[in-house]
């Protein structure tokens, strides 16, 4: 299977920076997508940034110019560098990896980390 683990959330002051890091590793044969996503309590989960296997990015409207996604393709590894950090952007962090396992090669699948806690405060 897939394992999807985030790391690098904390306590930061607004203005400040955070960078999270996301690691998949398991039986993994190829990663289409790589997607950040954020949740907090009694809001729905929504999208903050989005990387394709060949480097394409998206980003929610709200992190535009803030946030930046970039992916170590080799190591399996996809970055969020958050800068200007608002109260607001407060929130779970979760990643999302799309891809195909050795065993089932043609059939991508969503896997899912357990999410990383980002607290702006002052």
């Amino acid at each position: 299977q897939v394992q999807v683990v985030e790391s690098g959330g904390g306590l930061v002051q607004p203005g400040g920076s955070l960078r999270l890091s996301c690691a998949a590793s398991g039986s993994i044969f190829s990663i289409n997508d790589m997607v950040w996503y954020r949740q907090g309590p009694g809001k729905q989960r929504e999208l903050v940034a989005a990387i394709t296997r060949d480097g394409s990015t998206n980003y929610a409207d709200s992190v535009k110019g803030r946030f930046t996604i970039s992916r170590d393709i080799t190591e399996k590894i996809v970055y969020l560098q958050m800068d200007s950090l608002k109260p607001e952007d407060t929130d779970v962090y979760y990643c999302n990896v799309v891809a195909a396992t050795n065993q089932s090669r043609g059939l991508y699948r969503r896997y899912w980390g357990q999410g990383t806690q980002v607290t702006v405060a002052s």
